[in-house]
């Protein structure tokens, strides 16, 4: 990759380089920052969230043992139990009703006597039972310990209809003097602790269970763990393990004890949270990061461009200067450096311009003198061919004639001094053209006719002086005297299309072929015209490029045999 040459691209490519850089910098401290922030936040939500669960599940649990230890206190119960009576069983059932209704979760109340005797809400009970209750294990079991747990008793072969499930609650009745009458059972629906634990969110890969203390499961939502050993050792595995945070697997393991029995809450959290809030972190740097480098680009090329416009401008205006023009001038602005490049520049231009006006005076002064040099070459190559003619006349004795042209020749120079002035008007020029043409007329005769046309409208424009005779002169002289018969000199003057002022000379003379002529090919020559009639036509062409510039001049179209015409143009 070659690094950009010009110096705007330059600072823009360092500027947005070191902006990519400082962003990425400050987007990588804040995200590292933000997530760890986030991840201990969600951290604690989950912790705090499996620890209030496990706190209504153990509230829950004592509630139960309240109504337990309730029914297993009363002294109807403890009477019944010891000699039932169709009227004590009566008041029994009565109380075991209010104990349902107090929870919609108790599923049944079972009072059973240690001799086998049985009363119960519900009719039909698959239970086992012997005179001896004492050697059921069961039995035993439900008077050693009081925590809940899924009832052996009720479950004689496990079901995977969580429906069926109870988790029973057992409290052992005793008289007054300490001996065992026989238990109480509460069976809650497996219902009510699942909806304690169903709505607790642990992420998509998230769950929640309980193990007892003798490792064995007591809740988990998939009833597929209390089948399967290897799920249940996995269970016991990750119960087993210390709380905290897997960073590799995006886990959290907390567990929390519940109160009032021997069951542990094991909360594993995928902390999904996390993951978004980190994939929306990520969105937002991304679209932040967009944005920020649009606006980067942008204002590296307006800086960039601050900076280096002063340098182009000064550039075009060197390149203006190049092209000849100096009416330039640099704005003194920018930094320090490009300021005085502008100052030195104008100074410089403003130097040019002076001594190019110097020499511009100078041009002028030798341009007047080269005009008044070819007018006093012309003047006497008018006198030469109009004494010629008068000479011509007088030798005929042709007095009037003689007279007349004389006139005409003497209207011809008034017309042709003008005062002394090297411009004249285009009425005028036309006026000194007709006495020229007055005194060939009356040289040739009929071998000459001639009209002349010009806008009324042009009258005053002023022009340099003497461009049309010489003209007319080569048209004669070159064109019509050659020619076999009479010839038609037509002279008009009248306005271009774009504004300019046209004259044109046309005769129907013998014309020539103006690629036999020879011709000046040097562009800084004036004399770039066929050579017709000496200096004349030259000097016409000279004059009018003196005054008005090169693009301006003499124009010659020609055949052979048909006629020239002559058109000059000005501005």
């Amino acid at each position: 990759m070659r690094f950009p040459r010009s110096l705007q691209s330059r600072i823009s490519f360092v500027y947005m380089l070191i902006s990519l850089v400082t962003i990425g910098i400050i987007g990588t401290v804040l995200y590292v920052g933000i997530s760890r922030v986030v991840m201990n936040d969600s951290i604690q939500s989950s912790q705090m969230a499996i620890s209030k669960s496990g706190t209504f599940v153990g509230a829950y649990i004592d509630r139960l043992l309240v109504l337990s230890n309730v029914l297993a206190n009363n002294p109807q119960t403890i009477k019944t139990l010891a000699s039932p009576t169709k009227e004590g069983e009566k008041d029994e059932m009565q109380l075991i009703k209010t104990v349902l209704m107090s929870d919609s979760y108790i599923k049944s109340v079972v009072v059973i006597g240690k001799d086998g005797y049985m009363l119960s809400n519900e009719t039909k009970l698959n239970m086992q039972r012997s005179s001896n209750m004492m050697t059921e294990p069961w039995y035993v079991e439900a008077i050693k310990g009081k925590t809940p747990a899924l009832s052996s008793a009720r479950m004689q072969e496990f079901a995977m209809d969580k429906d069926k499930w109870v988790i029973s609650m057992s409290q052992e009745v005793k008289d007054e003097n300490n001996r065992n009458l026989g238990v109480i059972l509460l069976d809650i629906e497996y219902n009510g602790i699942d909806d304690y634990l169903k709505d607790l969110d642990l992420g998509s890969k998230g769950f929640a269970f309980i193990i007892n203390s003798h490792g064995g499961i007591v809740y988990h939502k998939d009833p597929t763990f209390f089948v399967d050993p290897a799920k249940q050792e996995h269970l016991r595995n990750i119960s087993m393990s210390a709380n905290g945070y897997d960073k590799a697997q995006n886990l959290l393991v907390h567990k929390t004890q519940i109160a009032n029995s021997d069951w542990t809450l094991v909360g594993v959290s995928s902390l999904d949270g996390l993951l978004q809030i980190r994939g929306q972190m990520l969105r937002s740097f991304a679209i932040v990061g967009i944005g920020l480098l649009i606006l980067i680009i942008t204002v590296s090329l307006l800086i960039a461009k601050s900076i280096t416009r002063p340098i182009h401008r000064l550039e075009q205006a060197m390149q203006k200067v190049r092209t000849g023009s100096l009416e330039v001038s640099v704005p003194e602005s920018g930094v320090t450096e490009v300021q005085g490049l502008a100052q030195h520049f104008n100074l410089m231009v403003s130097e040019v311009r002076r001594l190019l006006k110097e020499i511009e005076t100078k041009e002028k002064t030798l341009h007047a003198y080269e005009l008044k040099v070819l007018h006093s070459q012309i003047n006497p190559h008018f006198l030469y061919n109009t004494l010629d003619t008068i000479v011509w006349m007088a030798e005929f004795n042709e007095s009037e004639r003689v007279i007349s042209t004389t006139k005409a020749l003497a209207k011809f120079f008034q017309l042709s001094l003008s005062g002394g002035s090297e411009m004249t008007t285009i009425e005028n020029e036309m006026n000194h053209v007709a006495q020229y043409l007055f005194i060939q007329k009356e040289r040739y005769g009929d071998k000459l006719h001639y009209q002349l046309d010009f806008d009324p409208a042009l009258a005053v424009k002023v022009i340099p002086k003497i461009i049309l005779q010489p003209i007319v002169e080569n048209a004669i002289y070159h064109g019509i005297r050659e020619k076999e018969g009479s010839g038609f000199l037509e002279i008009s003057c009248d306005y271009t299309d774009d504004g300019h002022v046209k004259f044109i000379v046309k005769d129907d003379g013998v014309g020539f072929d103006p690629y036999l002529q020879s011709r000046n090919k040097d562009i800084e020559s004036a004399s770039s015209l066929p050579k017709l009639g000496g200096v004349g036509i030259n000097n016409v062409d000279e004059r009018l490029k003196l005054t008005y510039g090169k693009e301006y001049g003499v124009h010659i179209e020609s055949r052979l045999g048909e006629g020239t015409t002559v058109t000059i143009i000005i501005p």
